[in-house]
């Protein structure tokens, strides 16, 4: 399944924010990037933090493989299609605003299967904080 339009990081300078000031969690077969969402204004009140929150874009999110993976772009597309499913099966639980780029290492082999990745990026989420309970 694919990544909804709204949840995809699409610019250049988007990308190199999060690869400039954004935090690092390395995993075995992927390393995720991620921007915390800053907050434009102070919000006085919880009322006000509601909408904030209300306001907020929803997570974006980026694959990058380079071709250090894979010199076949059908291999590389291939990773990129089972790393968006296991995304897009995360997304109800990540907060509003983050901004991430996932970087897929050349360990990753053909082999890896989607539930693989689920499970690699399901806990580099949890140590970035991106889901809900955490901000």
């Amino acid at each position: 399944m694919a990544l909804p339009k709204a949840n995809r990081l699409k610019s250049r300078r988007d990308f190199q924010a999060v690869f400039r000031e954004g935090i690092r969690r390395h995993g075995s077969h992927i390393t995720l990037r991620a921007l915390r969402p800053s907050p434009s204004s102070k919000p006085s009140c919880d009322t006000a933090l509601e909408t904030v929150k209300k306001h907020l874009t929803p997570a974006q999110i980026g694959i990058s493989i380079s071709t250090k993976v894979s010199k076949r772009a059908v291999v590389r597309n291939r990773l990129k299609r089972q790393i968006a499913a296991a995304l897009y099966q995360l997304l109800p639980k990540m907060s509003p605003g983050w901004r991430i780029v996932v970087v897929v290492k050349p360990a990753a082999d053909i082999e890896c299967v989607t539930q693989q990745f689920l499970q690699e990026l399901e806990q580099l989420l949890e140590q970035a904080e991106v889901f809900n309970g955490y901000s």
